[in-house]
């Protein structure tokens, strides 16, 4: 710490947050419904690439490139993680990241380290300083965080680098790369409609923007509307476009997949038919596509089983709360921010809490982040009996429908038995124009409720409309009335909060009121929430 000139003692900045500082300076303060962010002067990416010295690095890069709506980022993943078992050195590019800016550039498996993130980023960025100009103006965040990615990889002399596309395609910071060894496009859905279109052909139109001549080109089944469209661009731009099949379970020989939920099967399955294509075209494989009919390469099997990505369907116990049972308030945590999403979360968080009551009470995490299977086969002794409580501790972004997001999640939660006894809405703790923890948010008289507010709304419009369905089995419990955790404002069903910090302390606190229940905390609706829960749960 230093001291200010008025004797208070100010917080010295260090070097990382230094480097944090100038990356937010990147961030544009527009919204990204920006009609002007479409492609907006894409060209302008290869004047940095020279700047750079990138040009002839990423021409030789032997690059996996993914886009998608759904699942982009779970294909990435496995990707990764399967030709990191086969022996690779590999990078990872994706967004968002959850905590750590540095998630979004993984070498070997491992975010990369704060030394060489350092040395990266200020080589990038003076070098930008230096040669950029009124005409040729520094890059936008998301841009420069690809041309470091770019950067990194080229020097860590990566075997492969594995790109997701952080926003459509086409016109996407990644789409540089003019020559890719394999391309993938996951589930398609709507989300993002403002920038790529408000029907599935426009958004498919966008996504097959990576597509290139004679590149093979891999997707999911997709709705017709959407795979006419990806197949007449394939014919057009001459790439092959091929659907992979959905991995089939018996082929990982009793083992589970990394990534949780029913949906990771057509992810693995795309995944699978990238890497075989990517070893086939550099030389490493001899058949043109394995068609996973029979089996796996054992490296496959291992790649795909270990395979870890934060945010999505992940359980972390609260271990702050100074009770006999630290089980007793959980977090699921996924973000899903689009309405297909929601239907998968909601169906994931179901199944969970129910494998979560058999959870025995004696369960002492070693580690606050686990599986939903190892959550509950960790210590197969003493079984619960404690009733339960579901809580929704929601935010998104307001892009989005809630009209399309809470209908699917409160349907798809009831249809398995599942009502919750409150909805908390929360503005997220992460500022979008600063990145980093020291950042300092907002106070709560600056708070601007309004969509939380507008998200309660639809919530209690909801619920009134389903009393009648509403069957609730567990126990009442007590609501805290304590001053310093009141929700800014409650109604039957819901509350809105200032802050996210205010929301956990309220939760914290009904748990240690209500010792027999066992809290369960769905949190959803965007990546920066559950970013922002796990930087406050993992503490």
């Amino acid at each position: 710490m230093e001291e200010g000139g008025d004797g208070c003692q100010k917080h010295s900045i260090t070097p990382y947050e230094e480097a944090l500082d100038a990356l937010s300076s990147l961030i544009t303060k527009r919204s990204r419904a920006d009609k002007s962010n479409k492609g907006d002067r894409f060209d302008i990416l290869f004047d940095y690439m020279k700047i750079l010295d990138l040009e002839e690095p990423i021409s030789q890069m032997k690059v996996i490139h993914v886009a998608g709506t759904k699942g982009k980022g779970s294909t990435c993943v496995f990707a990764e993680s399967i030709l990191r078992n086969c022996g690779f050195h590999t990078g990872l590019f994706t967004s968002p990241h959850l905590i750590d800016v540095r998630e979004r550039f993984r070498l070997d498996g491992v975010d990369i380290c704060e030394e060489k993130f350092l040395a990266y980023f200020w080589w990038c960025y003076d070098r930008l300083k230096e040669n950029t100009n009124e005409d040729v103006p520094m890059p936008t965040y998301f841009r420069f965080l690809a041309l470091l990615a770019f950067k990194i990889f080229a020097a860590e002399q990566v075997d492969v680098a594995i790109l997701e596309v952080g926003l459509g395609g086409k016109f996407d910071a990644t789409n540089v790369v003019q020559a890719p060894i394999v391309c993938g496009i996951s589930s398609l859905g709507y989300d993002h409609m403002e920038i790529l279109g408000n029907t599935l052909g426009e958004i498919a139109g966008e996504k097959a923007g990576i597509f290139k001549h004679g590149v093979p080109a891999f997707t999911v089944p997709q709705p017709d509307e959407a795979m006419h469209v990806l197949e007449e661009k394939a014919s057009q731009l001459g790439a092959n476009l091929r659907v992979a099949p959905p991995l089939v379970a018996d082929l990982l020989n009793g083992v589970k997949l990394g990534l949780e939920g029913e949906h990771q099967y057509l992810n693995a399955g795309l995944a699978v038919a990238l890497c075989s294509t990517w070893l086939q075209r550099t030389g490493h494989l001899e058949a043109t596509y394995l068609e996973q009919t029979s089996s796996l390469p054992a490296q496959f099997i291992k790649g795909l089983t270990a395979a870890s990505l934060q945010g999505r369907a992940q359980i972390v116990p609260d271990t702050h709360i100074d009770i006999e049972n630290p089980g007793d308030l959980v977090f699921y945590l996924d973000g899903a921010h689009s309405p297909e999403s929601m239907e998968v979360c909601s169906g994931w968080f179901s199944l969970a809490i129910k494998e979560d009551s058999q959870q025995p009470l004696n369960y002492q995490p070693q580690d606050n982040s686990i599986s939903s299977h190892e959550f509950i086969q960790r210590h197969p002794g003493k079984r619960s009996r404690k009733n339960s409580a579901q809580i929704l501790l929601f935010n998104c972004m307001s892009v989005r429908d809630p009209q399309l997001l809470l209908p699917r999640l409160m349907k798809t939660c009831a249809s398995h038995g599942v009502h919750f006894k409150k909805a908390l809405f929360v503005p997220n703790t992460s500022l979008y124009y600063r990145v980093g923890s020291h950042a300092s948010p907002p106070t709560d008289s600056q708070v601007d409720l309004s969509w939380q507010f507008n998200l309660q709304g639809v919530w209690e419009n909801l619920m009134q409309g389903s009393k009648g369905d509403a069957k609730s089995t567990d126990a009442d419990w007590e609501e805290v009335k304590d001053d310093t955790a009141l929700p800014t404002k409650i109604c039957e069903n819901s509350a809105v909060f200032s802050s996210l910090p205010l929301a956990i302390k309220w939760l914290r606190d009904t748990v240690q009121r209500n010792q027999s229940i066992r809290f369960q905390v769905l949190v959803t609706g965007s990546l920066h929430l559950v970013g922002d829960v796990l930087k406050l749960v993992k503490k």
